[in-house]
């Protein structure tokens, strides 16, 4: 049976109904699901080495023939042990749980063996091979290879060449080696040219080589193929697959954009009465990039189109001021802005803020949160509704169904990497025939080649200059048994004014410590450290005020306080009534009060980059290589985009926010590590054929991209489609 792209796996030789379903579970479901299963590394089993040639410790591969053979049954497990030899030379091969090999081979047997080879531990020593990939060739007269045995060698999947190494399947039953098989059989049977939905032009430009070529040598490489190449991904079926896949991604996204020209947005007028009320509120002279940013924004809300668009900077840059600066232009051109944040502690914040800086102008901003009473909520709800309330601030509860804006016009989203991307899309919906604008802000630094996946969209501008007043940060990094010299320091900061934040990785470590259960001396000697030996907040909050910094004011912020409370703190750490705040890492969603200018951040190898005038980063115990690595870079450089670039590195896309991003793509072959300089190729060539810039690709291949692209978006991209 030929078989094509799109045909079912269970129509595949060797797969049938069963393992179709358990390789959907890995979501391979088509043909080209399987092909673009490519393994994960490979193994140079070419140029078989003889039983005299083999050393301890080196992975090799050889064809011996069967001497003996035994089958075991231990008391833990039943075991195969088979004798290969050639001449008079002998190797032993062992497998575990091997009943399924009672049977497997017989005297005079030859077999193609790959696996390490190890001093044997068993009688009278030699070699042995523990676990061997292995190929029976045939029963040849006297050790001489037939034809038969030739053939199999020469096409063996096992032997005598880079042999690719896939992930197993549905708990081991598919194996890498049932992998090599069916893609074999798979390449075999498919029916060649493959459709190629690559413009020749791009193809061209990109050096790509052919689309089946590059299936057939990713999964079965030539003799000849650089093995670092291989491991690298670097050959050019790799190339090939790694700018196809990025680059249908990177169309979607200069699609979305296009499709966002064609939307009806509201344009709004910034002339003089918008620039009077801005320059009442604004407490301080702008500095040179709150000036460009905030030009871009006023740009974008004055078009027709609605605004997209993404606003970096670190924490204490500014954003906030700018992001109300906007809050502004939508109220005065009549409309109502909302404030979507993701906790309870940062959404009140920028409701402090905004009713000390646009109350005066006589704005009405209301605070919409979870916590809130449900009667009081009722009336929030009633206000908003009605468009009595013109900023609306608060968390998750801004989505729900129950709120109803009276004509909102902006939208502004602050860490949207702790939201999923359908919240964004529900909050920019709750709106009439005109979509608002949206502004997504963050203080993550996130490398481009995030932003070119996860906000590939939308436009970028960044606060990349510190206010007036704002020195450059002195981060140093100590461990924990000069924790004396730091208090010390902290205390002549309060004293000459100042406030500080100190931080914990835990709230509590008595729960923890009690689950263990500890003897009240190892309890005592383990005082405010969790079972991780983590120092707890709640527990050095204690020590701080009781013993550490008695002459100071020391206060308590975490995410277990009742919302009022945590309100309670925040007023009066504004109000300078607290001159220590004990907290989690809730401050690093943007808990930012002018006066505090310095934080000790203790276990400082379990965080990111925080951004005041000092930072010591304490260190207790063994720091593993990866930690250490961040903490000397965070201690050389105030970059946030190059210590993010470094994060993305040693942690991956999927932890670089602390929860995986809904909306990231899955992909199959890229990596947004290993492939930026690819990332960026396939997004100047999305850019090109979506415009229609180049009169080399015809109408008919744009065509062909986008058919691709509605049958797999979806299925492949998920909801990065979405908003």
């Amino acid at each position: 049976m030929s078989l094509d792209l799109s045909t079912s796996v269970q129509y595949i030789k060797g797969v049938g109904p069963a393992r179709a379903q358990s390789l959907a579970a890995k979501n391979i479901q088509t043909v080209e699901d399987l092909l673009y299963y490519l393994p994960f590394r490979y193994e140079d089993r070419m140029n078989p080495r003889t039983l005299a040639e083999l050393r301890p410790g080196e992975m090799a591969s050889l064809i011996a023939e069967v001497r003996g053979s035994g089958f075991f049954r231990t008391r833990k497990m039943p075991l195969m042990q088979v004798t290969f030899g050639q001449g008079r030379s002998s190797l032993k091969a062992i497998w575990f749980n091997a009943s399924y090999l009672k049977d497997r081979f017989k005297a005079g047997m030859l077999v193609a063996l790959y696996g390490k080879v190890e001093d044997s531990q068993f009688g009278r020593g030699g070699l042995v091979m523990k676990q061997p990939q292995f190929e029976v060739l045939g029963m040849p007269e006297q050790g001489e290879l037939d034809a038969e045995s030739e053939a199999k060698i020469e096409h063996s999947l096992e032997i005598g060449r880079i042999v690719p190494i896939y992930e197993s399947a549905d708990h081991q039953k598919l194996t890498s080696r049932w992998f090599r098989g069916a893609l074999w059989r798979t390449l075999q049977q498919l029916q060649g040219p493959l459709a190629d939905g690559i413009p020749k032009a791009v193809r061209e430009r990109m050096d790509l080589v052919d689309r089946l070529e590059a299936f057939q040598k990713a999964h079965f490489p030539l003799a000849g193929e650089s093995f670092a190449d291989l491991q690298a991904k670097r050959t050019p079926a790799h190339r090939r697959l790694i700018f196809e896949e990025l680059f249908y991604l990177e169309v979607g996204l200069e699609l979305k954009r296009a499709r966002l020209k064609g939307r009806r947005g509201i344009a709004f007028t910034a002339g003089e009465p918008v620039r009077a009320a801005i320059k009442k509120f604004l407490p301080f002279h702008p500095t040179s990039a709150q000036k460009r940013v905030l030009k871009e924004i006023a740009e974008d809300m004055q078009h027709p189109t609605p605004m997209r668009r993404l606003l970096q900077g670190d924490v204490g840059s500014g954003k906030t001021l700018v992001a109300l600066e906007a809050v502004v232009i939508a109220i005065e051109n009549g409309h109502q802005a909302a404030l979507m944040a993701p906790t309870e502690i940062l959404a009140t914040q920028h409701y402090l803020s905004a009713r000390r800086l646009l109350e005066p102008l006589g704005y009405r901003i209301v605070l919409l949160t979870g916590s809130v009473e449900p009667a009081q909520k009722r009336g929030i709800r009633r206000h908003i509704a009605q468009g009595g309330a013109q900023l609306v601030i608060g968390t998750h509860a801004l989505i729900e169904e129950k709120v109803e804006f009276a004509k909102i016009g902006l939208v502004i989203v602050d860490e949207q990497h702790r939201f999923g991307v359908m919240q964004r899309f529900r909050l920019m919906k709750k709106t009439g025939e005109a979509e608002p604008h949206v502004l997504v802000m963050t203080a993550t630094p996130i490398p481009r080649t995030l932003a070119l996946t996860l906000y590939g969209d939308l436009d970028v501008s960044v606060l990349d200059e510190l206010p007036p007043g704002r020195t450059p940060i002195t981060t140093r990094r100590v461990t924990d048994d000069r924790s004396a010299d730091v208090w010390e320091f902290l205390r002549k900061q309060v004293k000459a004014g100042h406030q500080a934040y100190v931080v914990y990785p835990v709230i509590e470590a008595a729960e923890e410590n009690d689950l263990l259960g500890l003897t009240a001396e190892e309890v005592e000697a383990n005082k405010g450290r969790s079972k991780l030996g983590l120092k707890a907040a709640i527990s050095m909050y204690d020590e701080l005020r009781r013993k550490l910094l008695p002459d100071l004011r020391v206060g308590l912020l975490h995410g277990r306080l009742p919302s009022e409370e945590k309100d309670t703190v925040m007023q009066r750490f504004l109000r300078k009534e607290i001159d220590v705040l004990v907290s989690t890492t809730v401050i690093e969603v943007g808990v930012d009060v002018a006066n505090a200018n310095l934080m000790v951040i203790e276990h400082a190898e379990r965080f990111g980059l925080s951004q005041l005038s000092y930072c010591v980063l304490m260190t207790g115990g063994k720091v593993s290589p990866e930690a250490d690595r961040r903490l000397s870079e965070m201690v050389r450089t105030q970059n946030g985009f190059e210590i993010a670039e470094l994060d993305l590195e040693l942690r991956g896309p999927g932890e670089f926010f602390g929860t995986r991003q809904a909306g990231m793509p899955e992909f199959r072959v890229a990596s947004l590590l290993r492939d930026r300089k690819i990332l960026e190729l396939a997004k100047r060539e999305a850019a090109i054929v979506v415009s229609g810039s180049d009169p080399a690709i015809s109408k008919q291949e744009v065509t062909t991209v986008m058919d691709h692209l509605k049958s797999h978006w979806q299925r492949r991209y998920g909801l990065v489609e979405v908003g």
